[in-house]
């Protein structure tokens, strides 16, 4: 798996590369490697929901190549990961499949200064490589040993370079402290691996003090934004980059950085103050204590950039997981919030659902650090179990960590719930990581705000949409049915798209769907009055035109501003016969005993709801022996960029492969082979054969 994964690293011409799985049955895209980056680079990224606005989410859910050409591209259309990292850059997302079974996902990085177009070399040697990949992990799983996220994924170096002959280093270090100025080299990780006397001298430090340690924590004065930023862009742009920044008292020191996959080489040298002072802020005196301010804004930055997102209470919880752990460094989160005077667990990561059962509805009092928070609004910080039976006497040590920060989560000016964060080791929260923390707790409390509210009307839209439907399609002597319906993946989850059977005597029935325009309340009630309407006339007697007709006049006599599109089939189980109307409606679909599928095409009436005296041609259908009549709402077909016959007739040729004598199991093909719901989709198989 390391050797073909860097080989495609290699062949593509990439200079880094993640690599993702999927497990059997889930939905989230897991990092397993991390080729030619440091880890933290893809922190954000280690857990990648597929529905999540990410290019290797795309891919791998669309199973077709995502190649973003550079900064302006990624931009455009990624705006999330585009504000996280706002450097040139080049990314390919493919999916790895093995025997049409999707397995994960990869993500390769070019520099900036590439070609905006993928050359058919590159994307042969893309394709080639997810083969590959795709093949290695189904062999894997094939004999019981499937590559299943764990930890930190693993980082797999790349080949640096040339090798250096034998006495060479020597002389090239002679050669660098004979320069001006001075040197140093950052590994992959950005840690310090070599510093002449020269930059050592510069930098105030010895090589002792250096070595080994990040820049920014080694010296305090280098913990601004602007160096990691500029660390970052070489990073990811493998372009070189410049800053100044002043060390204490006055002076000034220009850097420029030029990287490669073996790391990063620093030249320093004197600034001129004149040009220098207004170009770099300075840093902080003190020493640096746990992540650098730019790590801190960086994902803080990404927090935001993520919640925006966040649709529900879960998902908030979810995501801020996602984030913060890795980020941060902490092992243990806990989302929580009061209701009806006790404490309510909204979501936790890192912590025994036994622990969380047991703090779950426990009542409020002064006694539990997150009541306290919640009651007060003002973060509380425990750099050791100590400092917190400290300030809670009755505190017990139940979750083997040893340091915590307990965040109000503010909205509106008012605490909604606290946040935990918790350490297994000892932690110092120095004043600049509390005041990070403390922002980042007001952005998951903003965004839990919204998420009640949208759960709220999610639950009551749902409601409403399971009371307008039927609950059960009536048993029809001679007649098998089965029905689905999935609400839009945008929104509430609530539309105007309906189906009902309608029993008629003994030996004729009516079958109906149609499509409120919309997808909001407004559609759904108005979808409610259409049924009604629909049920009204077919139980009177009238013909599948005038059902049609009398529904159209009432839909204008209320003027409800939406446009409704509807089929009614008039079904004579005695005869074996169907008469139809449309209105503005997808035709019909009938599939034939020996497998052809036909579409029933009828002379189509105005969508309901235009003209109060529309008229609605019918077609009579013969229905023969072991056929299934398809009824569908627009849902089912429509595809952005996809035309609307061919999308039809790729529905045809699933009904066609699929098994007549079970109703169900040929839903659940079609439902599960429809394109990603912007739109409802409503679904009714009739077969006269019951």
């Amino acid at each position: 798996m390391e050797t073909a994964m860097a080989a495609v690293v290699r062949e593509s011409g990439a200079y880094g590369g993640l690599l993702y799985v999927l497990p059997p049955g889930d939905s989230v895209l897991w990092l397993v490697v991390v080729a030619g980056l440091p880890q933290e680079l893809a922190a954000p990224w280690r857990r990648v929901a597929l529905s999540d606005p990410v290019p290797v989410a795309d891919a791998v859910r669309e199973r077709r190549l995502v190649w973003l050409g550079g900064q302006e591209e990624i931009a455009r259309r990624y705006p999330r990961p585009a504000l996280v990292l706002p450097y040139d850059f080049a990314m390919a997302a493919a999916t790895l499949t093995s025997e049409d079974e999707t397995l994960g996902g990869l993500v390769l990085l070019w520099s900036g200064t590439r070609s905006p177009q993928l050359s058919p070399a590159e994307r042969q040697a893309i394709e080639a490589g997810c083969a590959r990949l795709g093949s290695l992990l189904k062999q894997r799983a094939d004999r019981g040993d499937p590559l299943l996220p764990g930890g930190r994924p693993l980082t797999l170096p790349l080949p640096s370079g040339r090798t250096v002959p034998p006495g060479e280093a020597a002389a090239a270090a002679a050669f660098i402290d004979r320069l001006p100025g001075g040197s140093c080299a950052l590994d992959t990780h950005g840690r310090l691996e070599f510093v002449t006397p020269g930059a050592a001298e510069l930098l105030g430090a010895g090589p002792d003090h250096l070595v080994g340690a990040l820049p920014w924590e080694a010296l305090p004065w280098m913990d601004v934004p602007q160096v990691e930023d500029r660390y970052r862009a070489a990073l990811v742009s493998r372009e070189p980059q410049t800053f100044t920044v002043l060390r204490p008292p006055g002076t000034w020191l220009a850097f420029e950085l030029y990287p490669d996959p073996s790391g990063m080489s620093v030249r320093i040298s004197a600034a001129d103050p004149s040009d220098a002072a207004a170009a770099a802020p300075s840093g902080p005196a003190g020493p640096a204590a746990g992540p650098s301010r730019a790590t801190l804004l960086y994902h803080l930055m990404q927090l935001a950039a993520t919640l925006t997102e966040a649709v529900g209470v879960q998902d908030v919880a979810d995501r801020t997981a996602d984030q913060l752990l890795p980020a941060l460094g902490a092992q243990g989160l806990v989302l929580m919030t009061a209701e009806d005077g006790r404490l309510k667990v909204l979501g936790h990561r890192g912590y025994s659902p036994d622990l969380m059962q047991r703090f779950d509805a426990v009542r409020l009092s002064a006694d539990i650090p997150a009541a306290r928070v919640q009651a007060t609004g003002i973060p509380d910080f425990f750099t050791t179990f100590a400092d917190l039976q400290h300030d809670y006497p009755s505190a017990v040590h139940e979750d083997d960590m040893a340091a915590w920060a307990v965040l109000p989560l503010i909205a509106s000016g008012r605490p909604r719930g606290s946040l935990l964060l918790a350490y297994r080791r000892p932690h110092a929260f120095p004043p600049g990581e509390r005041a990070v923390l403390t922002s980042m707790a007001g952005l998951v409390g903003q965004a839990l705000d919204r998420a009640r509210l949208y759960d709220a009307k999610h639950n009551l839209a749902h409601r409403l949409q399971s009371a307008l439907l039927p609950h059960a399609l009536p048993q029809i002597s001679g007649l098998k049915v089965a029905a689905r319906y999935l609400p839009a993946a945008r929104g509430l989850g609530i539309g105007g798209d309906f189906y009902d059977l309608i029993r008629l005597d003994e030996r004729t029935a009516g079958a109906a769907i149609g499509d409120v325009q919309g997808h909001n309340v407004d559609a759904a009630a108005l979808m409610g009055q259409v049924r009604t309407a629909v049920h009204a006339h077919a139980t009177a007697g009238s013909s599948p035109d005038q059902v049609l007709a009398g529904t159209n006049r009432l839909l204008n006599d209320l003027e409800p501003g939406l446009f409704t599109s509807c089929v009614y089939v008039h079904l004579d189980l005695a005869d074996r016969r169907a008469c139809i109307a449309t209105a503005g409606h997808p035709p019909p679909l009938l599939r034939h005993a020996d497998g052809r599928t036909e579409l029933l095409r009828v002379p189509p009436g105005l969508l309901l709801g235009i003209e109060p005296d529309s008229r609605y041609p019918t077609r009579d259908v013969p229905l023969p022996p072991g056929c299934v009549l398809v009824l569908y709402t627009d849902g089912l077909v429509e595809t952005p960029g996809v035309d609307i016959d061919d999308a039809t007739a790729a529905l045809a040729g699933l009904i066609e492969q699929a098994d007549p004598a079970d109703l169900d199991a040929m839903a659940d093909t079609l439902i599960r082979h429809a394109p990603s719901p912007g739109d409802d989709i409503a679904l009714l198989l009739i077969s006269p054969d019951g």
